[in-house]
């Protein structure tokens, strides 16, 4: 299936009720899913004192073909206005650096410098979460993207390289069990996170992410038909697909931060169609190309590392400054945190 078919999923779905971008802020036909350029990994990064969820999370990035191209051809910084910091800038810079010159380690000072910009709780000394890290590298790149236009409306804010890249919108459809009225509304979505609690296997989580949940006594919402509360029930799907699938594995057991420590079974080729709103028609395949692993018995302590196929095709674990070459029976036996599917 190919991006007419999305353009007329996108078409479809606003005729349903989500609104029209009122400009297109990068055009989708640009982005390119295939390395233009095929070469051995780049350099290990340089842990400068607790920063190894940082670094996992660049890495993972750095090997994200889309985004890695757009970085690579330096359009944003050629274009770009901002005064002062600026995520896409930052990024662009790292890239380059990691895949074009020929160091073995490269410290990420810069991105350890703006810390406070990309997420206020960040401490450069102090150890982070790598997928807090993710969602805030992601909003920075989005903030970056945005900054040179105004008056954005919301649907077009939605057109930027980085939700061209990693976005999607998932349906939410609640019904009443009273009158069976039923009420649709559309999210944009960069990420998924998964309840892992009682499933042992991806395909099981995204099977229990889509499946309807009834919403009563303190969850009750408001029919406009029968005007009181009522119970429902509430279904969430995948209604457009993005280029890159990127899945959190939520492995807090609870507030107290331990850890749900169980193997997740994941595959190296997922087919996102049986947890879409229109489940007929083509298998909508996704390929692993990175994952990050948390290795500890509590969240907020331990240690991450990743796994990511370079553009040569061969699977590298990256682990801070070492980079060693591994097969995919070894990326498939993983602890797994965070998990990247390319279409």
């Amino acid at each position: 299936m190919g991006d007419t078919d999305d353009d007329s999923i996108l078409a479809a779905s606003i005729a349903e009720g989500m609104a029209m971008p009122q400009r297109i802020l990068f055009p989708p036909e640009e982005i390119c899913m295939d390395w233009q350029q095929r070469q051995r990994p780049g350099a290990g990064l340089c842990n400068l004192g607790s920063t190894c969820y940082i670094n996992v999370i660049l890495q993972c990035l750095t090997y994200t073909p889309p985004l890695a191209n757009y970085l690579l051809s330096c359009d944003h910084s050629q274009l770009c206005h901002g005064q002062g910091f600026c995520m896409m800038c930052i990024m662009e810079a790292h890239v380059r650096k990691v895949l074009r010159s020929s160091a073995n380690v490269i410290w990420p000072r810069a991105i350890v410098r703006d810390l406070k910009f990309i997420g206020e709780e960040f401490e450069p000394d102090m150890a982070g979460d790598a997928y807090e890290f993710l969602r805030c590298a992601l909003e920075a790149m989005q903030r970056a993207c945005l900054s040179g236009s105004s008056d954005v409306d919301i649907s077009s804010q939605t057109t930027t390289i980085i939700h061209q890249i990693f976005g999607g919108f998932l349906k939410s459809r609640v019904t009443c069990l009273r009158c069976q009225a039923v009420s649709d509304s559309y999210k944009a979505f960069l990420h998924v996170l998964l309840d892992i609690k009682a499933h042992s296997s991806l395909t099981k989580a995204l099977e229990n992410f889509v499946t309807p949940k009834n919403l009563d006594g303190k969850d009750c919402l408001k029919c406009s038909k029968c005007e009181k509360k009522v119970t429902a029930s509430k279904r969430v799907t995948v209604h457009c697909v993005p280029k890159v699938f990127t899945v959190c594995l939520e492995r807090a057991a609870d507030h107290t931060g331990k850890k749900i420590s169980k193997i997740v079974e994941y595959p190296e080729y997922l087919d996102l169609r049986p947890y879409m709103s229109d489940t007929a028609g083509e298998p909508l395949l996704y390929s692993l190309y990175a994952l990050v692993v948390h290795s500890g018995d509590i969240c907020l302590d331990g240690h991450f590392f990743c796994y990511i196929k370079a553009s040569n095709g061969q699977w590298y674990k990256m682990d801070d400054e070492s980079v060693e070459n591994c097969g995919i029976h070894a990326v498939l036996r993983q602890q797994a945190y965070l998990l990247f599917y390319a279409r």
